[in-house]
């Protein structure tokens, strides 16, 4: 739910999305070991479905799924922001759609302070257990956070909403790709940590070269 409006700003309009994709079929019944379901949450788990031409995360790899903060990188024409979020749930259950029981799982992040979205989204795998049907939802509620820089906050305006559905459709596109890749035995791709412990993913995301520099300055050696 929105929150009560603070310093005298009103709530605003908050975009609500949920955007489904299917990305593989199972035999009836519970996920198949090995199969599209499982390793739809293998890659979900590690952030590896993100189109690392739009955006890109860093986190601690020993920390938990839930409680994890991650610093995401958005990318927009040659241009880089850097954007806070913390997963605040994990998703595990089955549950009943319309008559349908389905396995569901996923996790769900809310942006930090500094971001330029205030908002939670959510990331599903599902498996309708009568069909087979295995499907990657996208869902959650999302509105522009204050943005002081005018330049920014008027860039967000024009772009903010269409990068949105522009990232929506390519981490669906690359999640079916990489279940379907794997289903024809290619192996699984894995974000790897540094010598510090961060992980970027998704796998063979690369840090600025500004931020190459700057840890060969306060790391000299490694």
């Amino acid at each position: 739910p929105a929150r009560a409006p603070q310093d005298g700003r009103p709530d605003g309009h908050w975009h609500v999305d949920s955007v489904d994709a299917v990305i593989g079929q199972e035999v009836p019944g519970p996920p198949v070991p090995g199969g599209a379901w499982e390793t739809g949450c293998a890659l979900v788990r590690q952030y590896e479905f993100a189109d690392p031409s739009i955006i890109r995360a860093a986190y601690r790899g020993d920390a938990e799924l839930e409680g994890r903060d991650m610093l995401l990188e958005g990318r927009f024409f040659g241009l880089r922001f850097y954007l806070g979020v913390r997963v605040t749930r994990l998703i595990d259950e089955t549950r009943d759609a319309d008559g349908a029981p389905e396995r569901v799982w996923g996790w769900s992040y809310q942006t930090l302070q500094g971001h330029l979205e205030e908002g939670r989204l959510n990331y599903e795998v599902i498996k309708n257990l009568a069909t087979g049907r295995v499907t990657f939802r996208v869902s959650g509620y999302s509105r522009r956070a204050p943005i002081a820089n005018p330049i920014v906050r008027w860039g967000f305006l024009v772009f903010g909403r269409w990068t949105q559905r522009r990232f929506y459709l390519a981490i669906q596109r690359r999640l079916r790709n990489l279940v379907q890749a794997a289903e024809h035995g290619a192996p699984l791709p894995a974000p790897t940590a540094g010598a510090d412990g961060v992980v970027l993913a998704p796998s063979g995301a690369t840090p600025h070269p500004l931020e190459r520099l700057a840890r060969a300055w306060l790391h000299p050696g490694r």
